[in-house]
């Protein structure tokens, strides 16, 4: 059975990602108590269900008993996905203003921030067990385009997930690795480049002909190329490499499709997200 376990910080998403996962045809359980995950994943096997997915969060008992669980059902014929989600405090404190909900740890002591990050201290030990994803800023139907395509994925070996951002929008929270792309020659200065972007054959063949842009480019492939076998052999499953520029329109865009052709050519399952153009 594939089963996904969906985790992460309350107002992160989970509930528009297990509807995504339901359309997808994931039979879906919300809030199961971390105990109950191996009981119940023997349940839906005998009941042939083939795909499925569960909620597990700060609302659970035992959560910090998750990772052995995890652990011991990947051990058997269980074919296990981890999902974390996470935004910014800035993002979650607007979510939850705009809503009002009352997030699971507040009190009368602690404000909405302080329990966000009595929360993000809780969940510390959870977000490297799978694929990290940060949902700040993003539209419900990106979120939902993004994790088709995380279940879509090729499951074979180590997943590289290349992202292009803008630094003046902030450093994606999922990043294991993050390149900085602002010191090459900037299209944006090109009033015809302008509105286009790192896709479009103009501003590719302008990039394509700055010498430090080609060099820069070279080089982070090698290091990548270089240390990714580290990664596979440490039981990674997932690996994201952030490429920042200013606007993340560009410069980024442009280096993330040539590192993503790159390495699917090499034999990596690759994942490609454009966080702006998104």
């Amino acid at each position: 059975m594939q089963l996904v376990i969906v985790t992460g910080l309350s107002g992160s998403g989970k509930s528009i990602v297990l509807k995504a996962l339901e359309d997808s045809g994931y039979y879906c359980i919300d809030n199961l108590p971390a105990p109950m995950l191996g009981d119940t994943v023997k349940h839906l096997e005998t009941a042939h269900m083939q795909r499925a997915a569960v909620s597990i969060d700060t609302r659970s008992a035992q959560l910090q008993d998750l990772p052995q669980y995890i652990q011991h059902l990947r051990s058997g014929d269980t074919e296990v996905r981890v999902l974390f989600l996470e935004s910014d405090t800035e993002t979650l404190v607007k979510r939850y203003s705009e809503t009002r909900r009352r997030h699971p740890l507040s009190n009368d002591i602690r404000t909405l921030a302080e329990s966000i990050h009595a929360e993000r201290e809780m969940l510390n030990e959870l977000a490297n067990l799978g694929h990290r994803m940060d949902t700040s800023e993003l539209s419900a139907n990106t979120l939902r385009s993004w994790v088709k395509d995380f279940i879509n994925l090729d499951k074979s070996g180590l997943a590289l997930l290349v992202e292009s951002f803008g630094f003046k929008h902030g450093i994606p929270l999922d990043a294991d690795f993050v390149y900085d792309v602002r010191c090459l020659p900037n299209p944006h200065y090109d009033p015809k480049l302008r509105p286009l972007t790192g896709h479009d054959a103009e501003v590719i063949a302008f990039l394509e002909n700055q010498p430090a842009a080609v060099e820069m480019l070279a080089d982070i492939q090698l290091y990548i190329e270089k240390w990714l076998p580290c990664f596979v052999r440490d039981n990674r499953s997932y690996l994201t490499v952030a490429i920042g520029c200013t606007g993340g329109q560009h410069r980024s865009v442009y280096f993330v499709d040539c590192l993503a052709a790159h390495f699917r050519a090499i034999g990596y399952p690759v994942l490609v997200r454009h966080r702006e153009l998104a």
